[in-house]
């Protein structure tokens, strides 16, 4: 099975939104009937919903650290060998995934497949083993 592979940037900048990530393609959005923008958005959603719930549970735990933590963390300026007594923060995903879709619909942000963008949220997409998703935020402009 593919993965469909996720990329963020922001229009008048260099800089990417998030790491790049890559989510499994489901086999029915293969098929003929493909699969909608609103299917994918609610799977990347869920994922990273469930990325952080993941990150959140593994900042419980104090973990030993390899010369390559010490130095990633170094270079971010904190080195973090967990064992936060912060509660973790619970995630409600309907409201995320409302939130996000309420974006699109609003124009906050735009949504490319295989470098085309798509303005319908239930309209038929079809993808390939490699296809990418791109999530563009756009930029409101001061003083408009």
């Amino acid at each position: 099975m593919g993965m469909l592979k996720v990329t963020g940037k922001s229009l008048g900048s260099r800089r990417k939104l998030f790491a790049d990530f890559s989510i499994p393609i489901q086999p029915q959005w293969l098929g003929d009937d493909g699969v909608t923008l609103r299917d994918l958005i609610t799977a990347t959603v869920a994922e990273q919903v469930a990325a952080y719930e993941k990150r959140q549970a593994d900042r419980q735990f104090i973990r030993a650290l390899t010369a390559k933590d010490i130095s990633e963390g170094i270079q971010k300026g904190k080195i973090d060998s967990g064992g936060s007594e912060i509660e973790p923060v619970k995630i409600d995903g309907s409201a995320a995934l409302a939130t996000a879709i309420e974006a699109f619909s609003d124009g906050l942000y735009l949504v490319s497949v295989d470098g085309e963008e798509k303005k319908d949220l239930d309209a038929q997409l079809f993808l390939a083993e490699d296809s990418t998703i791109a999530f563009i935020r756009l930029t409101l402009l001061a003083g408009g």
